[in-house]
């Protein structure tokens, strides 16, 4: 054995498990070496040494290299360990160059090179191991990384060196184990199948991986051609989706979709989302149809990406299916209690409402032009709108509890049509027929920023039933005035908006969309100005909700398959987005979707910014599967025949909790 020096350390030596000189990997691998780990021998050019150009002129260097080569003889492998890889925060996996089937001087000190160059400019070791002669190698997960379970170890495997799986260039079988080697789940086919012992011995290495180093571990792996195992690389498992499973209440956009289909900005959920909640619980305890608790328990709306969802079961929309909940008599007693409450306000409410309305259209009369109106006032508005809106969304919600679905009335969208049509005959500009009739913002959702534009002109006016019924035409009236709250608040946000940009607090008035309404005060008043307010604006499209779904504990949408289904691929992570299809000649642009045949490593450049990625191959564990959790990208691999299916140009919605891939619209595909 050639002596340790400063710039040469062999694995053995106790300077070795220091990252900051050895090197990250090299440093773990050390530290696993001296617990008895079975690590591959070998040795490190520190980060000190290795950039020097007169290294290989030196004895120990080339000492060292005869040892672990046996003299030129057998095949090493140059490998990175940088100081930036394999931390507990991010693993650079991948990112870095790793040369193996080194057979000579020459080619040794060519992959040294190659493998400093890759670190650009980062402090880098350069770490040299004799190349196994591997039988199987693979991946294991001490945790994980889609459930979330730490009592599971996820292995992937293949025949021969893990290279290839660790690219994502090829699928292997992959077994979901427990710590005891127990098979869980097992996909994939004969290639790379584990015997029983194997299983036992891989779930022991990760079990002693993770209490060596405190965590979970990432680790790399292979059997030589005698079954001994060995421990390739060790690094923190820093990325995995949140749990799969949701938890908490089935959500769903349907009762909401329809007044707030689109994203909404953080005001804009300030001044309509809040209000609307705190009204549906309001409603709810005073029928007592609901428990109190499970209305405390219930978000009643949940924002999710800027998109509103409404408690399904609380509302009423889907059943609770649970057999408890059907067995309890509970529910049942609550509604007989409730009947003569809501007799009772079957009787009061139309004239409740009538009041209601006529108090909201005098408040609104008085109102005079935004423009002519103070800071304070304008203000204001925002703030007391907050009252008038819980009380209209009230009225309208009891009286949906207490109505028949069969009852008629004059729909706000049936006038609103009548009167666009009429508009639109005589010539007349958004504005004005807004002005003449604002029955018409029925027709459009609200929104912060600029004048209302209204669709063209029906192609047919509905007719309006003469006979009504007092109770359905009340909840109508109701909608309508709350309609018009929400655009006096969108009409005065704007025009402070306008001002703060006419004082170069903004740069446009639409940023005031992306403020909450507890911080205008203080911004009108100069006092505190949100930082970077641009960062709030998402920089990808916000993909669609399910029809109904839950979430995870880390706020990841997770589809209900209650009702059937199956997943297209498999879910890598980074939640759900949605984006085009990028095409192959330009390249991704940002938030584009990129949809491939292999997770090759040198796309690792390109994955800030994506909208998704999409793989017709590759393992969850893939060197690029993590880097794209890591940035967040939502990922999914093993999606069969995925290039052709998904053409450049096409919108498409990827789910890496999920593991589905949607097309929402073909656009320019062919």
């Amino acid at each position: 054995m050639v002596p340790p020096t400063m710039d040469v350390l062999w694995l053995d030596d106790p300077r070795a498990r220091e990252a900051g000189v050895a090197g990250a990997k090299a440093a773990a691998l050390a530290k696993a070496g001296a617990a008895s780990l079975p690590i591959v021998p070998g040795f490190v050019l520190t980060v000190d040494a290795a950039p020097e150009s007169s290294l290989f002129d030196r004895s120990d260097v080339q000492g060292a290299w005869g040892i672990v080569s046996d003299s030129g003889t057998r095949r090493v492998i140059v490998r990175s360990s940088s100081t930036v890889e394999d931390g507990s925060v991010t693993s650079m996996a991948g990112v870095f160059e790793s040369v193996s089937g080194v057979a000579d001087w020459a080619s040794f000190r060519t992959a040294v090179g190659q493998v400093l160059a890759s670190g650009n400019g980062d402090p880098m070791a350069v770490l040299v191991q004799r190349e196994l002669d591997a039988a199987r190698g693979g991946i294991a997960f001490g945790v994980d990384p889609m459930s979330g379970r730490s009592d599971r170890i996820l292995v992937a495997a293949m025949d021969g060196a893990p290279g290839p799986l660790v690219s994502g260039q090829v699928d292997g079988t992959r077994y979901t184990l427990t710590y005891s080697g127990r098979v869980v789940r097992r996909d994939g086919d004969a290639a790379g199948s584990l015997t029983w012992g194997q299983r036992r011995r891989l779930a022991s290495l990760s079990s002693r991986a993770t209490a060596l180093f405190g965590a979970a571990q990432d680790i790399e792996w292979a059997f030589d051609r005698a079954g001994e195992l060995w421990l390739l690389q060790s690094r923190p498992i820093t990325a995995t989706s949140a749990t799969v499973a949701g938890h908490g209440p089935l959500l769903g956009p349907g009762p909401i979709a329809e007044t707030f289909p689109d994203p909404l900005a953080p005001l804009e959920q300030d001044l309509w989302i809040e209000p609307l909640r705190d009204a549906i619980r309001e409603a709810l305890s005073i029928v007592r149809a609901v428990s109190k608790r499970r209305i405390e328990r219930s978000p009643v709306i949940e924002v999710v990406d800027g998109r509103a969802a409404a408690d399904l079961e609380l509302m009423g929309v889907a059943p609770r299916r649970s057999i408890v909940a059907r067995l309890d008599p509970r529910p049942s007693l609550r509604r007989l209690a409730a009947s003569w409450r809501v007799g009772r306000l079957r009787a009061a409410l139309p004239v409740l409402s009538a009041d209601l309305n006529a108090q909201i259209d005098a408040e609104l009369d008085a109102i005079p032009a935004m423009h002519s109106l103070d800071d304070a006032t304008l203000l204001g508005i925002l703030q007391s709108s907050r009252r008038r809106l819980i009380s209209l969304h009230g009225h309208e919600v009891l009286i949906g509890l207490v109505i028949s679905d069969a009852a008629r009335a004059r729909t706000a969208a049936g006038v609103a049509l009548r009167s666009l049509a009429a508009g639109r005959h005589r010539g007349e500009s958004d504005a004005e027929i807004i002005a003449g009739d604002p029955m018409v913002l029925a027709l459009i959702a609200p929104r912060i920023g600029g004048a209302p534009e209204l669709p063209p002109m029906p192609t047919t006016a509905p007719e309006l039933p003469r006979d009504v019924d007092a109770l359905a035409q009340a909840r109508e009236d109701l909608r309508a005035r709350a309609r018009w709250v929400q655009e006096l608040t969108a009409r005065a946000a704007h025009e402070l908006g306008r001002r703060l940009a006419r004082a170069k607090v903004f740069e446009t008035p639409e940023l005031i969309r992306w403020t909450r309404l507890h911080e205008l005060p203080e911004i009108v008043k100069g006092e505190v100005v949100p930082l970077a307010l641009e960062d709030r604006i998402p920089s990808v499209e916000r993909p669609p909700l399910p029809t109904a779904f839950r979430l995870t504990s880390k706020g990841d949408v997770v589809p209900d398959t209650s009702g059937g289904g199956a997943t297209d691929g498999l879910g890598a992570g980074g939640g759900r987005a949605t984006g085009k299809v990028a095409e192959p000649d330009e390249g991704p642009h940002r938030g584009d979707v990129l949809v491939v045949r292999h997770l090759d490593p040198k796309l690792a450049t390109v994955l800030p910014g994506l909208g998704g990625l999409v793989a017709e191959t590759g393992s969850v564990l893939s060197h690029l599967a993590i880097l794209a959790r890591e940035y967040g990208i939502p990922t999914v691999v093993g999606v069969h025949d995925a290039v052709d299916r998904f053409p450049p140009g096409a919108t498409v919605l990827v789910d890496g909790t999920a593991g589905e891939v949607l097309i929402l619209d073909e656009g320019g595909a062919a």
